[in-house]
């Protein structure tokens, strides 16, 4: 629990800037320990780290801990299995016994006592995320269609733990060589991921100044 942090930022901070001829050769250093006192810049890295198209998290594995809303929130039709992210967005989650993490600090700092508060970037990429879980979960499911994935089938039945991929899933489906389709059919869902692809653009471009800024790369 107390990791989620680091780990959204050290996600975030390999994420938030494209690749390119110039750059994909640079060196990620050991940054400077001001980005651990950085509330704001760890909310960023969460909720980037959450709705990005490298989180790969699918509820076909396992239970689904990382649904960032609640029932209400996205109309969901039936009852998460876990509320672990919500709890721990919403500051309701204890702490464990102080002990030090990977990271060489107090893994309980990272730990919210009080609800997140998400500044304007992350704010609109958790509004372009709900609204595709509240249209996802507003589907008329019961068609029979399956969509093979590497190991796991997708029916194109209803899933309350759906996660973002799981969603992505359902909508774009997948191709003969069981890789997920780049568009879907359905025009407004394609608007929805369209518009929290450019939600998170804008979010990467606030964490890329911090980047340089911690030094985790050099400018």
């Amino acid at each position: 629990m107390g990791n989620l942090i680091p780990i959204s930022v050290y996600f975030a901070v390999r994420h938030c800037i494209k690749a390119t001829w110039l750059n994909d050769r640079d060196q990620f250093l050991t940054p400077n320990k001001k980005w651990q006192q950085d509330k704001e810049f760890h909310n960023d890295c969460l909720a980037f780290t959450l709705f990005h198209s490298q989180n790969k998290i699918t509820s076909r594995e396992g239970i689904n801990h990382f649904i960032p809303f609640r029932e209400k929130e996205v109309d969901s039709k039936g009852i998460f299995e876990s509320h672990f992210l919500s709890d721990f967005i919403a500051g309701k989650l204890k702490a464990d016994s102080q002990n030090d993490n990977l990271f060489g600090n107090d893994e309980n700092s990272f730990i919210p006592t009080s609800p997140i508060v998400f500044s304007e970037e992350a704010s609109a990429v958790f509004e372009a995320g709900k609204n595709l879980w509240r249209y996802y979960h507003a589907q008329d499911f019961g068609k029979n269609d399956i969509w093979h994935a590497g190991d796991f089938a997708y029916l194109n039945d209803y899933n309350a733990n759906a996660s973002l991929y799981d969603i992505k899933a359902y909508f774009q489906g997948f191709n003969e060589k069981g890789r997920m389709n780049a568009r879907s059919k359905d025009f407004h869902y394609n608007d929805l991921i369209a518009n929290l692809r450019y939600a998170l653009e804008s979010l990467a471009s606030k964490i890329a100044k911090k980047v340089y800024e911690y030094e985790f790369l050099e400018s």
